[in-house]
């Protein structure tokens, strides 16, 4: 959060009353959504609601100690963000604060009403300019570029809303984010820092429809549920299902450029994990480590449910500046049930008509803002970049009927329904195939058929149809027990076991299981497909079940998923080779 100036003109105000992160003040010259300074402490707020004299602030600190009588002091600005070189390998608060910088200068226990720049105002960056004297710029285009990590290249942009123009004066070198780098015939001067209000979506020219996937590499994502690159996906899940394993491993393994990691609200064990963890984990792409193109923004259950609030919107405001230049973005929320329950904490506080189990009125709406800045975006320079949005959500109970969860499904294209019952079955990742769905298949065909294989779409409908007949027949076997079915239908569970096993489950701590590319998904669900059809034929031939469900081969339709990747063709096409010879010698 950058630290605003107070405006000359601003008058001081007084506190009124408070309620614990609401507190009230009089005499304040502000505007809806203005940054102000609470109390002797100067503790960070912002104002909510503005009724004659009274206005009202929520403050992102504990406002413990604070009375009324103590100052209010207006900065005259929205709660903003600081944009530029130095955002990622990060770890912030709620409102961009970064946690790690004052850590050193502090130690691990935060005074209240510290305040610190986003990014480093002082560190020197080697500026490599992308224009030259002469040349005609405008809002959003590229005027140079700096190497902000290993990873990633920081694209410095003509900010938005600027008038552009004929560039009079260029730098190249060693410069501070606030130093011109880049001088217009307009006056106008361009440096590798930019400010903008968290709660305001940058601009583009346009949203378009996405036509490629984000790659996660667990099989049951990219397979059955695939999520668009530029699209939106929540994970629900009661206790314990593994929502932030899951959202843990898309962060690791999805192929997004920029990876921006929201814990809101989550216990501090497990945001202490991640943050632990995170810088210990090598990229994958790039066998760098995975923090040179990863953003933290930590916000645990225990912090102010105020700053809680504003962290999504700080997240998707980061997100959006990697965007702009051309990157495609991966954002998890986790999660935004927590982000819900302070917006209805914040709400009752205020006195404000409560909705369904006291959310909010406005709970949709604010979902919707949220997911709705995500997308493939034609940017204002004519390139192309995306955010893809993952949001968690804990419903209490496991029940998927409260109204977060259920707001949440009219908004997302994709739903990847977490089950407690398949984790402690220990089947990961837990995602129940009955409830989940995406609404991106027909526009992702296209891809599957030119990238992988021609057939995989209506290879995917298959595993769906028989996953689908295999709910039916369990409830038939849990009356009457699976030998009591006829002899297709024993085969048809047999062959579901194997999807679920071999395809929808998946080891996250194995070597070469944790990550399946699109191909190897491929060749696991064809060689099912190949047992299938060659045991139908043995049964139609009078093979008995438990003879086919018995040969040597089928076994390994297990290790397919830990087999390596460079090897998986040439182990698949054996298999099926050995599934129809050996069923062959059956009815010969």
């Amino acid at each position: 959060m950058s630290q605003a100036t107070t405006s000359e003109d601003t008058a001081e105000g007084v506190i009124e009353s408070v309620s614990g992160p609401v507190v009230t003040a009089t005499g304040l010259d502000a505007k809806m959504n203005d940054v102000v300074y609470v109390g002797d402490e100067g503790l960070m707020g912002e104002v909510i609601e503005i009724e004659g004299d009274v206005t009202t602030i929520q403050v992102y600190e504990e406002t413990s100690g604070v009375g009324p009588g103590e100052p209010v002091e207006n900065t005259g600005e929205p709660l903003s963000v600081d944009l530029g070189p130095g955002m990622l390998d990060s770890i912030y608060d709620g409102t961009q604060r970064p946690l790690d910088v004052l850590e050193e200068e502090m130690g691990a226990f935060l005074d209240r009403g510290v305040d610190a720049p986003g990014i480093d105002m002082e560190k020197e960056w080697d500026f490599e300019p992308a224009v030259e004297e002469g040349d005609e710029v405008e809002s959003g285009d590229r005027v140079g570029s700096v190497q902000e990590t290993a990873s990633i290249e920081h694209h410095v942009l003509v900010p938005p809303g600027y008038e552009g123009g004929e560039v009079v004066d260029v730098k190249a070198g060693s410069y501070t984010v606030t130093d011109p780098v880049v001088e217009l015939d307009s006056g106008e001067e361009v440096t590798m820092h930019q400010e903008w209000p968290v709660r305001e979506a940058r601009p583009t020219v346009e949203k378009q429809t996405p036509t490629e996937p984000l790659v996660t590499g667990q099989r049951v994502q990219d397979g059955l549920f695939p999520l668009a690159k530029g699209g939106t996906a929540a994970i629900p899940g009661p206790f314990g299902s593994g929502k932030t394993v899951t959202q843990q491993q898309l962060a690791k393994w999805s192929d997004a450029d920029i990876v921006i990691y929201i814990g809101c609200g989550e216990r501090g064990n497990e945001m202490t994990e991640v943050i632990e963890d995170f810088p210990e984990l090598d990229d994958p792409k790039t066998g760098k480590p995975l923090m040179s193109r990863t953003c933290l923004i930590a916000n645990t259950s225990n912090m102010p449910v105020a700053a809680r609030e504003s962290c999504i919107y700080t997240g998707i405001t980061i997100a959006e500046h990697y965007r702009d230049m051309g990157y495609d973005v991966a954002l998890m929320a986790d999660s935004t049930s927590r982000w819900a329950e302070a917006m209805r904490e914040i709400s009752s506080r205020l006195e404000e008509m409560p909705g369904e189990e006291g959310y909010p009125a406005y709970l949709a709406a604010r979902l919707s803002e949220f997911y709705e800045r995500a997308g493939l975006f034609e940017l204002l320079n004519g390139e192309e970049g995306s955010i893809s949005v993952v949001g968690a959500v804990s419903p209490p109970g496991g029940d998927f009927s409260e109204p977060v969860t259920q707001n949440t499904l009219r908004i997302v294209k994709t739903f990847w329904a977490l089950d407690a019952d398949l984790a402690e079955r220990r089947h990961f990742p837990s995602i129940n195939w009955d409830e989940s769905y995406s609404l991106y298949k027909e526009q992702l065909d296209p891809w599957w058929t030119d990238n992988v294989e021609e057939d995989f779409p209506d290879l995917r409908q298959w595993a769906v149809d028989v996953l689908d007949e295999e709910s039916e027949l369990q409830e038939i076997v849990q009356l009457v027990g699976k030998d009591a079915l006829p002899e297709d239908q024993q085969l048809t569970l047999e062959v579901s076991r194997y999807i679920r096993e071999a395809f929808l489950q998946q080891n996250a701590l194995h070597d070469v299981d944790t990550y399946c590319p699109p191909e190897k998904t491929y060749l696991i669900l064809q060689a099912i497909r190949t047992f299938h059809d060659e045991a139908f034929e043995a049964l139609d031939r009078g093979v008995p079940v438990d003879e086919i469900q018995n040969i040597d081969a089928v076994p390994r339709l297990n290790r397919i998923g830990t087999t390596p990747d460079d090897e998986a063709d040439e182990f698949v096409a054996d298999l099926e080779d050995d599934i129809a010879s050996q069923l062959e010698d059956l009815y010969t």
